[in-house]
């Protein structure tokens, strides 16, 4: 840990146990639905910690070795990463600003940036990152439900040619999937039927391994607290879990 992660002091007790008790039900969730739906591992649970202090990031790094948390802001972002120890492994998830990706690319033990919806940015973040530092992981973030609110690229030939870009002009990122955040309204009407969102997302991926050489086998980052164990039962190898860990976030200022 170093010098600036001993300025973040745990949680009380109590709120420490509430977390822990509430993360290692989600994983217990994550597990029996792998284990029903899934032939492979099981998928990692990025715990979502937007808007909740730097004290409960540490309070389940510590407790149970949580490693990969995620962030919407930037600058949110940017102020953790400094003062927690050096092996959290944090996740972009937030609406990426061309302006935005040098200061991200900069985050040495950022893992991954799972919203790269454009290939300006994806140049933005590979000019950007220091050649003594990892190899950044990107996700292609697709607006599967074609919501204005959401952003993303629509499916199509776009994700095909951000793919291949990546594969092939960023040698400083590693494609490593695709990403949506789909309607969870689709998810609590589809009953015995797939998500269509996730079934795009899962089609994509698919076109995309077989145009772009030297893509490899994707990953798909899909599923949050209320639709996780549906996007497992159609593939997801990521889910993004928060507010069920962490409790309701309060108002951003």
């Amino acid at each position: 840990m170093s010098s600036s992660a001993e300025k973040v002091l745990l949680p009380e007790s109590e709120r420490v146990e509430t977390l822990v008790a509430n993360l290692s039900g989600i994983k217990a969730r994550v597990e029996a639905a792998s284990k029903q739906y899934a032939s492979g591992s099981t998928p990692r649970l990025v715990a979502v910690s937007k808007l909740k202090p730097a004290s409960d990031i540490l309070a389940l790094y510590e407790s149970v070795s949580q490693r990969h948390f995620g962030e919407n802001y930037v600058q949110e972002l940017v102020e953790k990463a400094g003062k927690l120890p050096a092996d959290v492994q944090w996740h972009f998830i937030g609406s990426l600003q061309t302006n935005k990706c040098a200061t991200l690319a900069a985050i040495s033990n950022l893992y991954a940036v799972e919203t790269v919806d454009a290939v300006k940015k994806a140049k933005k973040l590979n000019d950007a990152r220091a050649e003594t530092m990892p190899v950044l992981n990107v996700f292609i973030q697709v607006n599967t439900s074609g919501e204005e609110s959401k952003s993303g690229m629509a499916p199509g030939e776009e994700v095909v040619e951000t793919a291949k870009y990546i594969v092939e002009s960023c040698p400083r990122l590693k494609l490593k999937g695709l990403m949506t955040i789909g309607s969870i309204a689709r998810s609590n009407a589809s009953g015995e039927e797939e998500n269509a969102d996730f079934k795009t997302l899962v089609e994509q991926k698919k076109k995309v391994e077989e145009q772009v050489a030297g893509a490899g086998e994707l990953e798909l980052s899909m599923g949050m607290s209320e639709d996780f164990a549906e996007a497992i039962r159609q593939g997801s190898t990521n889910v993004r879990i928060g507010s069920v860990i962490f409790g309701a976030r309060p108002p951003r200022n």
